[in-house]
């Protein structure tokens, strides 16, 4: 794979597991020659999946094991990115360490689950911490990376992770639509406001997609019947969103900016 990314420095949220697309988009930016900087809440041991157990995965340090594997330095951080100290600690130990920022992939998400219930049923704290992290922490790890990148004055990318739940609302998921409409339309406000320093900006949309993050719906009858929605007749993989996430990261991608970019095997539904 080329190494288009040589000298580069990439921030990825969220990536500390074994299945999920942050690791996978951290993996592969790495093959591009990217230094990763991965960040993670800093999960109990005790609620990782079994696939994690078995091979005494380490979170966000066996991330960054499996970046170094290819040739790349990392760096891991636990934190959380919806607190402003944690984000300009974060961001202060990637410049002490790398020097420079190039590109943030905003991946974190909330666990999935709690929220899907009617309205009337929401927890407000659970609402409150869907919001907090998909919106206000993109918005805070966006504003100070991309103070970084206009002083460097060489560009950036800006990868935030949304979902189709961001293009149409369902029931029993106000929290997580509210969230992914609220992130696209910031994307598309940052993307506008950045393009003057070569900074794109885009929202990266995933349908249904085999990561760990959905294993409370288990692999039965539910999963099957969203499975069977979907035009090319199965679910994504945490690798091929990495593929576009790593393309949206790339020189090849300059002029793609302020978009919302499904991959999701031709669905139409977020349900």
């Amino acid at each position: 794979m080329s190494k288009e990314l040589e000298g580069k420095v990439a921030i990825i949220t969220g990536a500390g597991r074994l299945r999920g697309i942050g690791r996978a988009s951290a993996v592969a930016l790495a093959e591009m020659g990217a230094n990763v900087v991965v960040t993670g809440t800093g999960r109990d041991p005790e609620s990782y999946p079994e696939d994690e157990r078995a091979i005494g995965w380490k979170d966000i340090e066996s991330t960054a094991e499996q970046i170094r594997e290819k040739g790349s330095k990392a760096k891991s951080i636990v934190m959380d990115i919806s607190k402003e100290e944690d984000v300009d600690n974060m961001i202060k130990e990637t410049i002490n360490e790398f020097g420079r920022i190039d590109i943030l992939v905003n991946n974190a998400a909330p666990p999935y689950g709690e929220d899907r219930v009617p309205v009337v049923e929401v927890d407000n704290e659970v609402f409150k911490k869907v919001i907090f992290v998909k919106v206000y922490g993109s918005y805070l790890c966006s504003k100070a990376a991309a103070k970084i990148m206009i002083d460097q004055g060489q560009g950036g990318r800006i990868i935030n992770l949304s979902s189709s739940a961001g293009k149409e609302g369902n029931a029993r998921m106000a929290a997580y639509n509210a969230a992914n409409f609220g992130l696209e339309g910031f994307s598309q406000s940052l993307a506008k406001e950045l393009a003057s320093h070569q900074i794109t900006v885009n929202c990266v949309c995933p349908g249904q997609t085999e990561t760990s993050r959905l294993d409370p719906l288990g692999r039965g009858a539910l999963w099957n019947s969203k499975a069977e929605i979907i035009p090319m007749g199965r679910v994504g993989t945490d690798e091929e969103v990495a593929d576009l996430i790593a393309f949206l990261s790339s020189d090849k991608a300059r002029f793609i900016t302020g978009q919302a970019i499904n991959i999701n095997g031709g669905s139409i539904t977020a349900r």
